[in-house]
Parts: C-alpha cells; structure tokens; sequence
C-alpha cells in the first residue's frame, strides 16, 4: 500500500511540476497565452525591468543576480503593475537550491509572493485601474522584479489603506494559517491548537487569527538566548502559551492542560520528533497537519496514537488550494484577512526591509538559523 501511494504522489508531483513549470515558463519568457505579442512601434525600444534571475540551481548568494528583461507589449486584457515590495520565504529558498517540490525552468525570476501597484491596464480589462494594490493569483510569476505584465484573471485586488509589509506577506502565510484553522477541525471559542515554528510567519499568522476567534494557542519554538524576548513578542500579538520544544517531553505539560482544553488541531511546519510529539498531546480524534518540514525529517506518527486516539494526519500546500477552489473564494479569504488588518487584530510578521539593491544581504541573513524576522525585498513606494 505505502509503495501505492508514493507512486500516486510521485506522478503527482510530476503533473505538479510541469504545471508549475509551465506558468513560470510563459511569464518569464513572455509567452503567455493571455499576452498580446503585437511588434512594438519602430524605433521604440521595449520597455525593461530590473530582475533577480538565477539561471542554475544551487547557493542563492552564488547563482542569483541582478538583471535587466524585456517586458512584452500590454495586451487588451493584461496589467503593467511596479512591484513594490516582496518577501523572501523558505520555499523561493528551495526552489533557487533546486530541493523544492516542484521547480520552474530556468532561467526563473525569484519570488512567490509580493504586492504591486497597477500601472496601465489593456483595453478590454474590467476589474483594475491604474493605482490599484494587487497581488498575484498563482505562484511561480517571479516577484522579485520590478515590473510584470500580467493577465487580468491572475490578479486580485487590495485595499491600499493597509500596510505595505502587510500586503507584500499577505498570499502565503496568513492564508496558509487562515485555511487550516478553518478546514480541518471545527474550532470554537475555548478551544485550543498547538503548532510547532510558531514564530516563523504562519506560526505568528495562526497566533492572530485564533485569538480573533478566541482560540486557544500553545506555541512551541526551539530553545534560543533570546528565548524570552521572542516569548514576549509572541504572547504580545495573542499566543496563550509559548513554550520551548523539551517541554513538551516533560510532566510540566500536565499542567498546561489544566488552564486550557487539549488540542484539537496540531499544526507542524517542522517534522521530525517535534511532529511526533505535537501528536502525542491531540485529543482523540484530532488532527495534525503538516504545511512544511524544515527539519528535512520525515513525520513518524506512533501506532498508539493512530489505534487508540483515531488521530488524522493530513497535508497542506496553499498552491493547491488556490488551485482547486475559485477566484472568488480566494477573494473572500482575502476581504476577511484584510479586515482583520484594518482591525489592528493580523499584523504583518516581524519583518525586516532591504533595498532591492541590497538582495544579497537579505537572501544571505534569510538562510541563517533561528531567524525570526522575514526578509522583504523594497523595490519602490513611489
């Protein structure tokens, strides 16, 4: 049966991937179907932006570079946008190391993930202006740049009155934290979620929108000298428990559980024995999701908890799910995300700005260990 299914998922990853692939592809080769490729008028030269390209895979100091593109001419239903500010994630990381799930061809622009401000718009597009916040529908479009044509369906609008670090880190983390609080379990007021990497930008993205929701949350990060410092700035933005990862194996944990309920929902953005032990404090009949592994181990889940809690383990990638469901209900998660940020109740994760000039400082400081703030690239604010 175990090999069955890796079969399954391995066929899976290869449809994935020249899907991927395929969409990265035709934007960054300017190829798109939905892209108008009428000839510039003569002796007009193309329009060009500034990209990070990388043409090989490998170490993203070493292979990334900075690089002038041609942009394609505005066909009627596309949008000239300025990106004007994008984060970098683990997953851009992977990707340029070639260790990502699912890869795009090369060359590739870097970046997932960021919020552009609309430029011009084609004849024929009915949904944006000029001066509009927008973020992108799909990965693998290459944010890092300072300039796209894009189609009008591959773009979604924001209300330009909340933050910049807000928007630019809004398409990934906290609608990865927003689904799996709400398609898993059925939490209510009073009850409590545990999860692993809570202080990396889903971690701080599901400590907001559970306290929004009056749920509990005990949030596990590895031991630090600034240990009590992160605490702090967790327990600040909503968490009711912040521990470190040893307590969870030790009889202090009993006494946890006497202020709050156990957990419904785990959720494990690291693997390994953090996962296994996330699993041995579910309720019976809980769930723990994994949306990622940074410690590159795999999930071992006791025989005990499967037979004698009936725990469900499952899986979460924000890609797919963007794929699977329509415009419109990613535009609902998105008016509600945002609401919250008008709210003052999901602030952007701690973040730290650097100049687009400056990418190898911000790609280098967001590989080193124990990092907590996200690295966001600023390419203008004009």
């Amino acid at each position: 049966m175990w090999l069955s299914l890796h079969a399954a998922c391995l066929r899976c990853q290869r449809v994935c991937r020249r899907s991927f692939a395929a969409s990265l592809f035709k934007c960054s080769r300017l190829s798109d179907a939905n892209v108008s490729h009428f000839s510039h008028s003569a002796g007009r030269p193309a329009p060009t932006c500034k990209a990070l390209l990388y043409r090989h895979h490998g170490d993203p100091s070493r292979v990334v570079q900075l690089e002038d593109i041609d942009l394609p001419p505005i066909g009627a239903k596309d949008v000239m946008v300025k990106v004007l500010a994008a984060p970098i994630n683990p997953a851009d990381i992977n990707m340029i190391q070639g260790t990502y799930a699912i890869l795009p061809d090369l060359p590739a622009v870097g970046g997932n993930e960021g919020v552009a401000q609309v430029v011009e718009v084609g004849s024929q597009v009915k949904s944006l202006k000029a001066g509009d916040w927008v973020i992108q529908r799909d990965a693998g479009l290459g944010t890092w740049r300072t300039a796209a044509v894009l189609s009008e369906d591959n773009l979604i609008s924001l209300p330009n009155d909340i933050p910049l670090l807000s928007a630019a880190t809004l398409a990934v983390n906290p609608c990865t934290a927003f689904r799996m609080l709400s398609d898993f379990e059925d939490l209510k007021p009073g009850d409590t979620v545990i999860q692993n990497s809570a202080n990396s930008g889903v971690g701080q993205a599901v400590i907001q929108i559970a306290a929004a929701r009056g749920i509990n949350t005990i949030n596990v990060i590895r031991d630090r000298p600034e240990f009590t410092q992160l605490c702090n700035r967790l327990k600040a933005i909503g968490a009711t428990h912040v521990i470190k990862e040893e307590a969870l194996r030790r009889p202090e944990i009993k006494e946890l559980f006497k202020t709050c309920p156990k957990p419904k929902l785990a959720l494990n953005g690291v693997g390994g024995k953090s996962a296994t032990e996330l699993l041995r404090h579910l309720q019976v009949g809980g769930s723990m999701v994994t949306y990622g592994g940074m410690s590159k181990q795999p999930v071992t889940v006791p025989v005990s908890a499967l037979i004698f809690k009936d725990v469900k383990v499952r899986g979460f990638w924000v890609t797919q799910w963007k794929r699977n469901n329509s415009h419109g209900a990613f535009k609902a998660m998105l008016d509600e995300l945002c609401s919250l940020i008008q709210k003052g109740k999901l602030a952007a994760p701690a973040c730290t700005e650097v100049g687009f000039q400056e990418y190898l400082k911000a790609l280098d400081a967001s590989m080193q260990p124990f990092t907590s703030a996200k690295q966001v690239l600023i390419m203008s604010t004009d």
